[in-house]
């Protein structure tokens, strides 16, 4: 039969478009941009530009449609590495604009982590130097390896290139791996053969998401099989792995691999309204905060509108917002609306879009924002103690047995190192009593940091001296070591949280003859427990000679003045506030303040001055103030540092020579304060980096309160206001949540602390925050292991909050 001539019109126009709309789909040419990453419209590749493949983060990395959906591309020595798998180190990396070529050189090992260091990794008998080049051609990605010196035979078919895919994103999406098809499924998909762990698939394509255009990603390599892994199947943090292994006999392109990613090429980032997920004093500074992107030319016309009782909308203010300029990867503009004081519920309005609805008034710190985190983060984070909440516990009695003697000359894996001696009358291995009563599980670790007790203490007992917060919520038993969350026994409970604290410090302090440096596991498996902290010892005291389990954790020392020194300033802080509740606890406070300023009082040490502003505060004793006094200049040549301490007394201290060099000393400060919140949008002092820089923006702003305090002529009040709402939502990226679980309309739901296998949160816990994809893309990714994100702390994270937000409902009265 013979076909039309109008029948191959159509079929070769059909072909035609077909194939324009394939090539649509981000087809387009990379080019290599000025911040020296691969970019066309809708997909970023960047190539070692972070280094942190232990949080997931570095080596090639995509983004795409905005998003970070694969990263960690790098050549490995296992098929699921974990966080203590062996990591080589990074040397140089050379852009070349001419060939569209980066290129880096690695080795194994790295010498600074084998065996060594803050977490130190175990490395095999293996070294050997690559390099990994990142070429562009086209609209593909190409990734080769070249090794320096053939591989140990018994090493090839053990070391291949990863790179890791994100899981959150793509839970319940499909792949193809060759001709066969399956899920990314949410739990790990795990296959075993011989008790090992086998590859979900074998091939030698691999297309992810081929129902989704604007999402797939193909990848394929000329050298050898690809092969995809559910890294969950060792380790719960683990990602999706497509893994491809060094070629024998090739030491130019032992590996090659190809990635052909599409997506939106008329992908623009949405603009994102980044405004309190709680409200606003009415005398505070108000400000929505626009990200948009740089393509986006739209005018920005903002409504802020009344949401009245009976559901009408009121417009109480119109316009335009503002140019502030560039940061990181977007433009920015501003839309003030300081001047609205008016009690009652707001929107904003731009585009077709609204905000959530936010308050303003002079209560709306009064509820349900600083409250959970007395209420419930700090109950749940308490040691040596049952947690019972209504029907539910979060852990049973914990760490009864704490602890022993640490083994000298050990360098832990979490970064404790205990030197020649154990500084104390216990030799290694011995039972130290006197450990197992206060103190809070730091982090998700359970381990208890002194800095991280000392710090809460002070923190906490800051907040009650100034602020008076009566919260009594909950009831202690420190004999019957029980806690009933949502129960309240007649005590503020911020005061039995400081005794909790402090009764850890001083207890390790009575019985070492010094401050410890911390508690922690002996074992990596206990470590990295996800669970109940009651699990993790059968709190009973270990004797050798007893059928007992060696399960106990360990206690280290150290010689350390400035942390000892922090510790003791701590103290003195504590002392005062436990004056009249717990006398004799306050007394034992005080007398570890004081031989802490007695051993260091003659050496020239900074913390040695915060002490003596502490010591002198709490006891009024003139030898501590004439030890100020003294050091006038090394106090002005520190005031990054000692300036928020001095402040604490510089108003009630009779001394005008010495109030007037510091008030002259600190007018540069003032400036250089000044001209650091003028380098983002949103006011504070604030570097993005690979870790969120929640925890310093509070701390910033702590700082600053203190130092308007001291000084109201020279430092504003406004940095703790931005400092808050930085916390509250108003901070980079898509994800505008609250930081602080549980806070506002919408918050971190999914965070990383002793419950984050349950995909949960602890309300009143403080997070980490947005980090820093380098170079410019800022992340906060819906996912519970992701310290550098999601971490809650103790000493410095949600005390903090809870002074933050304390201070400004005080700030906003003046």
């Amino acid at each position: 039969m013979q076909l039309s001539d109008q029948f191959w019109h159509r079929f070769y126009l059909s072909v035609i478009i077909s194939m324009i709309v394939l090539r649509g789909y981000c087809q387009s040419n990379f080019i290599l941009n000025d911040l020296d990453y691969f970019h066309r419209q809708g997909l970023d590749v960047m190539a070692f530009q972070d280094y942190y493949p232990d949080g997931h983060q570095g080596g090639v990395t995509l983004v795409q449609n905005g998003a970070r959906v694969a990263a960690n591309g790098d050549l490995r020595l296992e098929p699921m590495p974990g966080q203590w798998s062996p990591i080589p180190k990074k040397g140089s990396t050379v852009v070349d604009r001419n060939t569209n070529t980066i290129s880096t050189t690695l080795w194994y090992p790295d010498s600074s982590k084998n065996r060594t260091g803050f977490n130190p990794i175990e490395y095999p008998d293996l070294t050997f130097s690559y390099q990994v080049h990142t070429h562009v051609v086209d609209h593909k990605i190409i990734v080769t390896v070249d090794l320096d010196k053939p591989l140990p035979d018994e090493w090839y078919g053990k070391v291949g290139f990863n790179i890791e895919l994100f899981p959150e994103f793509y839970f319940g999406k499909r792949y193809y791996m060759d001709g066969r098809a399956a899920m990314f499924t949410r739990q790990a998909n795990v296959i075993f053969k011989d008790a090992v762990v086998q590859p979900l698939a074998v091939g030698k394509v691999l297309t992810i998401v081929p129902d989704a255009k604007e999402e797939t990603i193909r990848f394929s390599s000329t050298t050898g099989e690809m092969y995809l892994y559910d890294g969950r199947a060792l380790f719960n943090n683990g990602w999706f792995v497509v893994r491809t292994l060094a070629k024998k006999g090739s030491l130019k392109n032992a590996v090659v691999l190809e990635i052909d990613a599409s997506c939106d090429p008329d992908f623009l980032y949405p603009t994102i309204a980044q405004v309190s997920q709680v409200g606003y004093l009415s005398n505070a500074p108000k400000q929505v905060i626009f990200e948009r992107d740089h393509n986006d030319q739209t005018a920005l016309e903002v409504v802020l509108q009344k949401v009245l009782p009976e559901g009408k909308m009121l417009s109480v203010k119109e316009g335009n917002a503002s140019d502030w300029g560039d940061f990181l990867r977007y433009k920015y503009q501003v839309f003030d609306f300081s001047e609205i004081r008016d009690p009652g519920l707001y929107q904003i309005r731009y585009h077709d879009k609204i905000t959530h609805a936010f308050a303003i008034g002079p209560n709306v710190y009064d509820v349900d924002v600083w409250q959970p985190t007395l209420a419930y983060y700090l109950p749940v984070q308490m040691c040596h103690m049952r947690i019972n909440d209504r029907y539910k516990v979060w852990h049973g009695l914990c760490h009864d047995d704490d602890a022993l003697m640490a083994p000298i000359d050990l360098n832990h894996f979490d970064g404790y190192v205990q030197g020649s001696s154990t500084l104390c009358e216990y030799p290694s291995g011995a039972a130290v009593p006197g450990l197992n009563h206060g103190g809070w599980h730091d982090a998700g670790d359970y381990d208890l940091r002194v800095e991280s007790q000392a710090g809460t203490v002070q923190r906490l007992a800051e907040i009650y001296e100034l602020f008076k917060p009566e919260y009594d919520g909950t009831s202690i038993d420190q004999k019957q070591k029980v806690v009933e969350m949502l129960r309240p026994d007649g005590v503020p409970d911020i005061l039995q949280q400081i005794e909790h604290g402090v009764l850890s410090v001083v207890g390790g302090y009575q019985a070492l003859g010094r401050i410890f440096r911390g508690i922690i596991c002996a074992d990596l498996r206990q470590y990295t427990l996800l669970g109940d902290a009651s699990v993790m010892t059968d709190n009973q005291v270990y004797q050798p000679a007893s059928n007992l389990p060696m399960d106990d954790r360990w206690v280290f020392t150290e010689e350390n003045p400035r942390r000892e020194l922090y510790v003791a300033s701590c103290m003195a802080t504590a002392s005062r506030v436990l004056s009249g509740y717990n006398d004799m606890l306050a007394k034992q406070t005080l007398v570890l303040a004081r031989d802490y300023w007695q051993r260091y009082k003659e050496t020239d040490q900074l913390g040695t001055i915060a002490l003596a502003v502490e010591l002198y505060r709490t006891t009024r004793d003139q030898e501590y103030l004439d030890f100020i006094f003294g050091h006038q200049d090394k106090i002005s040549e520190n005031l990054r540092f000692l300036g928020p301490v001095i402040a604490r007394i510089i108003q009630q201290i009779d001394n005008p020579v010495f109030q007037n060099a510091i008030h002259s000393a600190m007018v540069s400060y003032a400036i250089e304060v000044k001209e650091q919140v003028k380098e983002t949008p949103y006011g504070v002092a604030y570097k993005p980096n690979i870790w969120g820089a929640g925890w310093g923006i509070q701390t910033f702003g702590y700082n600053q309160y203190f130092l308007h305090k001291g000084f109201p002529d020279l430092f504003d009040k406004a940095p703790v206001f931005s400092a808050l709402q930085f916390i509250l939502g108003v901070h980079p990226g898509e994800n505008t949540a609250s930081f602080a679980s549980g806070v506002g309309t919408n918050s971190l739901t999914v965070a990383y602390g002793v419950n984050r296998d349950e995909w949960s949160y602890i309300p009143g816990g403080s997070a980490s925050g947005t980090a820093l994809i380098r170079p410019d893309l800022p992340e906060l990714k819906n996912w519970p292991y992701f310290w550098q994100q999601t971490e809650y702390v103790m000493g410095g994270g949600a005390t903090n909050f809870m002074f933050l937000v304390l201070a400004a409902r005080e700030l906003s009265d003046e």
